[in-house]
């Protein structure tokens, strides 16, 4: 046993309600970026670079699709006969029901992290895009002899991202958190909790037993915001890149990020790989009349249209003369011959037939749900009618 041994526990479900058409069949862990990646991937693959083995994700509910994506963790050396990767199945109470916050989730986990021998346990949810290095927050955990360790960052609030944001008031020096607040009434630049942090196990343990005896359910208001100036409660403050993805307008401007080649050297380092499912598919296949333009393709794509701006996820098909800019177009979807696509994000396995036009706006994406096919119908913003061919 390594003395200081670390546990992972990812929270796959907490943002669903959050992320609105996206999660309508799949959990926030599930949703898929970057025309490879699932969001969890971006997590899990900072627990395994930072040599963490044993990691448990709890689910709610939707997980099918979360379940066929990580499988028994080989895509991340996870699958392993002792340990590895545990999907934790919802947990209910008789009072409650499904739980209701991380605290209460915690209960229907408390087995596989009391069996376990780590000394602290890692909890995070996987709603960020970011690659962090947790060997660092680990490190510093250690030696400044915290008993709780908090992620966070600096970052702008307005009023419609502070409905799900916890807020920490620190010592700048010493890194202690003096105040929490959630979803304080606060604009401007914050410290900005990224629900991420280092417990100790034994600590967990006794938090999750107190909350489960006084009904209680959420892991800060509940069990972290009483035990401040009681508990050694530090901040560990990130600072590279991270995009938080809330809703749907973020996912589309985290997504569009990728396209800036530094965003993509600053996510994807070589000594920090992040994993995914891998598929063995055909390379892009692109005909005599394609042009593409700033975009990602991912591999199993056929393009014969005009692709600016885009990312398009595997096995997807564009056809002649299509037009296509500023687009998410997840995997098996087709789009038909002379189609014109703008600000559109298209869900897996989408058909949309020749001729349509559907335009959004950058603040708000027209979105196509999953399997839907778009046969009949022109949907696109007044003010962008005009310039468009006819």
């Amino acid at each position: 046993m390594r003395a200081n041994k670390v546990m992972g526990i990812i929270f796959s479900n907490m943002h669903d309600s959050m992320l609105g058409e996206l999660t309508e069949r799949r959990t926030t862990g599930s949703v898929p970026f970057g025309g490879r990646y699932r969001l969890i991937d971006f997590v899990l693959s900072a627990m395994v670079n930072a040599d963490i083995q044993d990691i448990g994700i709890i689910t709610k509910s939707n997980y099918q699709s979360l379940m066929d994506h990580v499988g028994a963790g080989r895509a991340w050396d996870l699958a392993r006969k002792v340990g590895g990767l545990v999907i934790i199945p919802p947990f209910a109470s008789q009072t409650s029901g499904i739980y209701r916050g991380r605290l209460e989730a915690l209960q229907g986990a408390i087995s596989f992290i009391r069996h376990n021998n780590a000394k602290y346990v890692l909890l995070a949810d996987c709603d960020t895009v970011a690659n962090i290095d947790l060997r660092d927050m680990i490190s510093e955990h250690i030696h400044t002899g915290a008993q709780i360790t908090m992620m966070c960052r600096r970052a702008d609030v307005q009023p419609d991202t502070a409905r799900d944001t916890t807020i920490l008031t620190c010592d700048e020096e010493t890194m202690d958190v003096t105040d929490i607040m959630v979803r304080p009434d606060v604009k401007g630049t914050q410290t900005i909790y990224m629900n991420g942090l280092l417990i100790e196990k034994t600590l967990l343990e006794r938090l999750v037993n107190e909350g489960k005896g006084h009904d209680h359910y959420s892991l800060v208001r509940h069990a972290i915001q009483p035990a401040l100036g009681k508990l050694n409660i530090k901040a560990y403050l990130f600072e590279g890149y991270a995009q938080r993805v809330s809703n749907m307008r973020s996912y589309f401007a985290a997504s569009m990020e990728l396209l800036d080649p530094k965003v993509r050297a600053t996510l994807f380092p070589k000594d920090r790989p992040v994993y995914t499912k891998v598929r063995d598919q055909v390379p892009v296949k692109y005909g005599l009349s394609a042009r593409v333009g700033n975009s990602l393709i991912a591999d199993g794509c056929i393009i014969n249209g005009d692709v600016q701006n885009c990312i398009i996820f595997r096995g997807a098909k564009i056809g002649k003369g299509a037009v296509l800019k500023n687009c998410i177009i997840m995997q098996d979807t087709y789009i038909g011959d002379n189609a014109h696509l703008e600000y559109v994000v298209t869900d897996k396995d989408v058909l949309i037939k020749d001729s349509r036009v559907l335009i959004g706006y950058e603040t708000y994406p027209t979105y196509i749900s999953k399997g839907s096919a778009i046969t009949n119908v022109t949907a696109l913003a007044p003010s962008i009618r005009a310039r468009l061919p006819a």
